[in-house]
C-alpha cells in the first residue's frame, strides 16, 4: 500500500524555525538593537546621576539627590537655562515663519531654480557645526568691518544664527505635509471666491498644521541644545545653558552635569509628548 493511502502514515511536521521566523528575529533583534543605541546613552546619564560618590566608578557606593539640590543652587545653571529657553523660543518663532512659507512656495509655487533653493535652505543640515559656526563668525566680523556695526558676541547676532538652524527643520517638514495634500481643496475655495489670504489662513495652514507643529518642536530642541555653533557666537552675559555646563566641566568633574541632562533630557521627552498628543509625529517625520 503506497503511503498516500495509509491512514496510519505520520505526516510530516512543519519546521519550526522557518524563513519567515529568523527574518522576524533579524528584523526585531535590528530594531531592538538601534533603540539600544540610541536609550542607553540617555539611561546611563540618568543613572550617574544619582551616584553618591564625586568621583565617578562603579560599581556606584549609594545614590543620593544631592546633585539635583547642587544643580539648582549654581545660579549659572539657572542663568544658562532662561538664556536657551529665550533663545530658542525667538529663533524658532522666526524660523517656523521664514521656514513655513518658504515650504510653501517650494511645494505649491512654479519659478526658476526651485530645486536649487531647496537645497540651499536644506544646506545647513549637512554643514558641521563647527564648521557654519566658524563660518558666521568670520561674516559677522567682516560685517562689523564694512559697516560699522557689531553684531559679533551680540543676542541678535546669536539668534540670526540660531535662525540658520531652525529653518532647514522646517522647510523639510512643512514641505513634506503639504507634498501629501493636493491642491484641490484650496482651489475649490479660490473657485467659490475666497481670497488668497482667506484660502490659506481657512484651507492650508489648517491642513499642513502637523508639519508646522513638528517643525516648531524639532527646532525649538535644536536651538536649545546647540553648543558648537553657540559656543563660538555667544557674547559676555548671554552664555547659554549647554556653553554653561561645558565651562563647569572645565573645573569640575562630578553627577552635577548628568542631573543637568537628565533635566534636559525629562523636559525634551515631556514637550515630545505633549506635541504628540496633539499631533501625530510619526505621521510627519516618517
Amino acid at each position: 500500500m503506497g503511503r498516500e493511502n495509509n491512514p496510519c502514515a505520520t505526516v510530516p511536521e512543519t519546521a519550526p524555525w522557518g524563513m519567515a521566523t529568523i527574518r522576524a528575529i533579524i528584523w526585531r533583534g535590528g530594531v531592538g538593537a538601534v533603540f539600544a543605541v540610541v536609550l542607553l546613552p540617555m539611561l546611563a546619564v540618568m543613572w550617574l546621576s544619582f551616584f553618591d560618590q564625586e568621583v565617578i566608578s562603579f560599581p556606584p557606593e549609594g545614590y543620593t539627590w544631592a546633585w539635583y539640590v547642587n544643580a539648582w543652587e549654581k545660579r549659572q545653571f539657572a542663568r544658562g537655562f532662561v538664556n536657551s529657553l529665550q533663545l530658542a523660543l525667538l529663533a524658532s518663532a522666526i524660523g517656523v515663519t521664514l521656514g513655513t512659507a518658504a515650504a510653501y512656495a517650494l511645494v505649491r509655487a512654479k519659478f526658476p531654480a526651485k530645486s536649487f533653493i531647496g537645497t540651499l535652505l536644506l544646506g545647513p543640515l549637512a554643514v558641521p557645526g563647527v564648521v557654519l559656526g566658524t563660518a558666521l563668525y568670520v561674516f559677522f566680523v567682516e560685517f562689523d568691518n564694512a559697516f560699522d556695526f557689531q553684531i559679533v558676541a551680540t543676542l541678535p547676532g546669536l539668534i540670526a544664527a540660531h535662525v540658520l538652524l531652525t529653518v532647514p527643520w522646517t522647510v523639510r517638514l512643512v514641505a513634506a505635509s503639504l507634498q501629501g495634500i493636493g491642491p484641490a481643496a484650496e482651489e475649490a475655495a479660490a473657485n467659490l471666491g475666497a481670497r488668497p489670504w482667506t484660502v490659506f489662513r481657512r484651507v492650508t495652514l489648517p491642513m499642513m498644521r502637523s508639519g508646522v507643529v513638528a517643525g516648531a518642536l524639532f527646532s525649538f530642541i535644536q536651538s536649545f541644545e546647540n553648543l558648537e555653533l553657540t559656543l563660538l557666537l555667544v557674547g559676555p552675559g548671554r552664555s547659554t545653558l549647554p556653553v554653561e555646563m561645558l565651562n563647569y566641566l572645565e573645573f569640575r568633574i562630578d553627577p552635577t552635569l548628568a542631573a543637568v541632562a537628565t533635566i534636559q533630557i525629562v523636559i525634551i521627552g515631556a514637550l515630545m509628548l505633549i506635541t504628540d498628543r496633539f499631533v501625530n509625529l510619526s505621521r510627519v517625520v516618517s
